[in-house]
């Protein structure tokens, strides 16, 4: 995203509208509108004054820079704050009157073209209205804006949007994750005006084999009927889904890639049992837990090397959550209820342990078919290949086993929700 988090919500939500119209409108032609070209900007140079024998004066120059620094630091807040507030108000001051913004299916021009369409997907028009709800966006971060060679560089903003399509009868979740890069030039009312913005998706915008970390090398321009695809598919009816056995352990959506999630999960306390069989695991789990209020999804881990008969192999666990922390309580666990304290580990719950699991960063891929072990092992390999392919790195030790979750009851009608999950290192991702 080359502009605000504001921006890229807006980018979205003109998109969807535009795609949503030409749905209903059989006389669309189009989906998006043709791009406005985009002006270029000469950006300002601060320069240090000479004296007659071509030396510079540096006190002068460090002023500028200081003054300079300072005046993208207040930029970067109010950037913050219209993700926060979803662009209500829009800081008109810090962008000039011909921005342009560009996202994988929009293109637009002009401050006032970017707020109307803005205010639209956020419900603030007729139209956004009676088109979309529930529309918000988490911003995960704000960098970028270093002072090189008396310029400032992009800024980037990393975000996850959501919004829901009403218009439709089924009433169809769409979510974008991406950044947004934001062309800074010296001048304007502030000092420094936005003369760009350009969003990127990470579902469709990825290059492969990049790094992770570096914005500039990861992201690439795809066609837009791909961004258009990627779209429509997020609109499609999705089926009688199962419902889940208890009430979900929750989680940041930090991206929505191609074929898999980035999730942090808070810190939670969970009780865990070895297994044969998975319906023995949640038999002694539902009786441990009884009262509890345990929480979904059951989390199994399984070694490579699990053939316990032979002496050698490690046992299957199964594992629920039973409380998390709350935001503002740190990263670590909660403690564990006092009726888990007093049963775990002795007379018939001998078996049962209580387990701690700080907060981290999780890579989630579903699948619908039965958690067999070939089914879950595939899964797990097709993960792995898209967090190399995407410049992720996974936490050490992962390869040794495979870590599934069942959101529903073992017997259960409907589409089945499970999923595989993969811990990321540390400095292994952009988060």
């Amino acid at each position: 995203m080359m502009m605000t988090k504001q921006s890229t919500a807006l980018s979205l939500f003109g998109s969807l509208l535009l795609l949503l119209l030409a749905a209903t409108n059989p006389a669309a032609e189009a989906f998006c509108p043709p791009s406005s070209s985009t002006q270029k900007h000469t950006n300002k140079l601060f320069m240090s004054t000479t004296d007659a024998t071509g030396s510079s004066t540096s006190s002068s120059s460090t002023t500028e820079n200081d003054e300079l620094a300072a005046t993208v630091t207040k930029l970067k807040r109010v950037l913050a704050k219209e993700y926060t507030s979803f662009f209500n108000p829009m800081v008109d001051s810090w962008y000039a009157p011909d921005v342009t913004f560009t996202d994988p299916m929009t293109s637009l021009s002009g401050v006032d073209s970017y707020r109307k369409n803005v205010d639209m997907l956020a419900g603030r028009t007729l139209m956004g209205k009676v088109l979309f709800e529930g529309a918000g966006i988490n911003l995960h971060s704000v960098t970028g804006g270093e002072i090189v060679n008396g310029r400032v560089d992009d800024i980037v903003t990393r975000w996850t949007l959501r919004l829901t399509a009403k218009v439709l009868p089924w009433s169809p979740e769409a979510v974008f994750s991406g950044v947004s890069v934001y062309k800074i030039a010296l001048g304007g009312k502030e000092g420094l005006s936005i003369v760009g913005q350009t969003d990127y998706w990470d579902s469709i915008n990825i290059q492969p084999d990049t790094p992770s970390t570096n914005v500039k090398q990861q992201y690439q321009t795809v066609p837009k009927n791909i961004a258009v695809s990627d779209f429509l598919a997020q609109l499609a009816p999705t089926g009688f889904l199962a419902p889940t056995a208890a009430p979900e352990l929750p989680y940041l959506l930090l991206r929505r890639g191609d074929g898999y999630e980035l999730r942090k999960y808070p810190g939670f306390v969970g009780v865990e049992t070895p297994y044969m069989r998975r319906d023995y695991g949640f038999g002694s789990l539902g009786a441990f837990a009884k009262g509890m209020d345990p929480l979904a999804p059951s989390i199994c881990k399984v070694y490579n090397d699990d053939n316990v008969d032979d002496g050698d192999g490690k046992e299957k666990m199964m594992m629920w959550p039973l409380k998390f922390a709350f935001p503002g309580e740190g990263t670590d666990a909660p403690p564990a209820p006092a009726a888990a304290i007093e049963k775990a580990g002795s007379g018939q719950w001998a078996s049962i342990n209580i387990m701690s699991q700080p907060e981290r960063i999780v890579a989630i891929r579903a699948f619908e078919d039965a958690a067999m072990g070939p089914v879950v092992r595939n899964a797990d390999r097709e993960l792995r290949a898209m967090l190399k392919r995407d410049g992720l790195e996974v936490e050490d030790g992962t390869e040794q086993y495979v870590l599934f979750t069942q959101y529903d009851a073992v017997h259960s009608m409907g589409k089945r929700r499970s999923e595989v999950w993969i811990d990321l290192k540390d400095g292994g991702h952009p988060f």
